[in-house]
């Protein structure tokens, strides 16, 4: 901060010295001679160009000349003391979507010019994880409700397996309804998760994946500002279109789609709030491989995570499918950092309920995980 105030003193210095030169080359009389030549024309501009390049050589000499009073070392002392102080930027551990002075949600959808990223670029999406799996049941016979969709035989899975989520995220556009507003930008992205359960721990049946799962998807998301009550705010607003599918043919294949609405809130950046509302596009009974699936998964969403502190995050979903019987489900994650400036992270859950993967869909599990995951928010 003292070499600011000193290099704004001495910026200072010699603006006053260059403004007390300039009346001595306003006195010149040169110019006006010049200006007095109107009949000859080619005179006149030799003697403008004469006393151009005699005002240049006097003006470097007026900038300091000898006898000019030149400010002294206190003088600059106290014009750095009163000089107002430059305003200081904080710090960040990086730029735009991961510059953390903006919340969570601000940095994960973009919802400022501040915390953009720019488009056409991979981020990441759910959590990139590689976990251990110990569930109370294991679906050995898949069925559905279309007798078509009915497993023939049973296989011999095990209870523990691993699981493995892959999903990314790129945005397509941005500014497409706030391009005038201050600050905000609304944004169309496209993402993709993949997750499979993989039969690691039985070597008898050749380590085969039991499913694995496809979900790409179109978002579209407009960013607000709305206070609410108790300290929180409306942060975005936006509606998607998915796909799912299980990838298989019949009698394991699996798969819907849906569009949905949602939002999201916070409070500070210790609290957040996100939900969903879906609703599944018919599909005609001939081609439902999984009937009644909204009524077992599920047809809304809501979503509570609390940052403990910058290294541990806990979050809670529930679905549930808004008519009886209450089919549904509940997640309980628990997310720890591990180094001090890294994405890594332990991550262990809980689930019970129906709709873990798509061929599970209308059976009820209870499943443990723990295993390790990358974020990139």
């Amino acid at each position: 901060m003292h070499c600011i105030r000193t290099l704004r003193a001495t910026g200072l210095a010699l603006i006053l010295g260059t403004a007390w030169a300039l009346p001595a080359l306003a006195a010149e009389p040169g110019w006006q001679a010049c200006a007095a030549l109107q009949t000859d024309a080619a005179a006149r501009l030799a003697c403008f160009d004469q006393w151009a390049g005699q005002q240049a050589g006097s003006a470097a000499a007026a900038v300091a000349p000898a006898h000019a009073p030149q400010p002294t070392p206190a003088a600059i002392a106290a014009m750095a003391n009163h000089a107002p102080d430059l305003p200081e930027l904080p710090q960040s551990a990086g730029g735009g979507c991961h510059d953390e002075r903006y919340t969570t949600l601000s940095r994960f959808w973009e919802l400022e010019a501040g915390s953009d990223c720019g488009t056409l670029r991979f981020r990441g999406y759910r959590p990139l994880s590689l976990s251990v799996v110990q569930a109370n049941t294991v679906n050995r016979q898949p069925t559905s409700d279309n007798p078509l969709n009915n497993a023939s035989t049973a296989v011999d899975y095990r209870r523990t397996e691993m699981r493995v989520q892959l999903s990314v995220r790129t945005k397509l556009a941005k500014g497409l309804l706030t391009s005038g507003s201050g600050g905000e930008r609304d944004s169309l992205w496209a993402g993709y998760t993949q997750q499979s359960y993989w039969q690691l721990f039985s070597p008898a049946i050749s380590r085969p994946f039991r499913n694995t799962d496809h979900e790409p998807e179109l978002v579209y998301v407009y960013p607000t500002t709305a206070d609410l009550p108790w300290g929180w705010r409306l942060r975005y607003s936006g509606i998607g279109l998915v796909h799912q599918s299980n990838g298989q043919s019949r009698p394991l294949s699996r798969s819907w789609n849906r569009v949905y609405l949602m939002a999201g809130l916070e409070r500070g950046d210790s609290w957040r709030i996100t939900a969903r509302l879906w609703q599944r596009l018919h599909e005609s009974a001939a081609n439902d491989d999984n009937p009644r699936i909204s009524d077992y998964v599920g047809r809304a969403e809501l979503g509570l995570a609390w940052n403990l502190n910058r290294d541990d995050t806990l979050a809670l979903t529930a679905r549930h499918a808004l008519r009886r019987p209450a089919h549904g489900s509940l997640r309980l994650e628990w997310l720890h950092r591990l180094g001090d400036d890294s994405n890594l992270r332990l991550h262990t859950a809980l689930f019970s309920g129906y709709g873990d993967s798509l061929i599970d869909y209308n059976r009820r599990r209870t499943v443990f995980s723990v295993g390790l995951s990358l974020l990139d928010f």
